[in-house]
């Protein structure tokens, strides 16, 4: 299983970002998949995730109607889209697969992209 995210970046605040992640090794939709990121001094938060039976999206409160999931299964790829950001969006942010959503972060995941939100 290999997960490689792209598309992080230097944004102003209320700016827009949209986080790619190539996944091999595995077909995307035999896993739920998503998001987690990481701020400097701070703990792991999980961010975003699409399950694998259905097909549900779930987002952190603190995410909630800025970041929209997607999943393409035919390019076996993950995007996030990132709209009014906020300087406390900065992280490092790394895609994940996993059995199910409670479970991301705990089983796959690849090099993170950093973001960072600053004027």
């Amino acid at each position: 299983v290999q997960l490689q995210a792209s598309g992080g970046g230097l944004v102003q605040p209320g700016g827009s970002l949209r986080l790619s992640c190539a996944a091999s090794g595995f077909t995307l939709d035999d896993y739920a998949i998503g998001w987690f990121r990481q701020a400097p001094g701070k703990e792991r938060e999980g961010v975003s995730c699409i399950s694998s039976s259905d097909g549900s999206t779930y987002y952190a409160d603190s995410v909630k109607g800025r970041f929209t999931i997607s999943r393409d299964n035919a390019k076996n790829t993950l995007s996030l889209r990132m709209n009014s950001l906020k300087p406390e969006d900065t992280a490092v942010y790394y895609c994940a697969a996993a059995p199910d959503c409670r479970r991301i972060g705990d089983d796959y995941w690849g090099q993170g992209t950093l973001v960072t939100v600053s004027s």
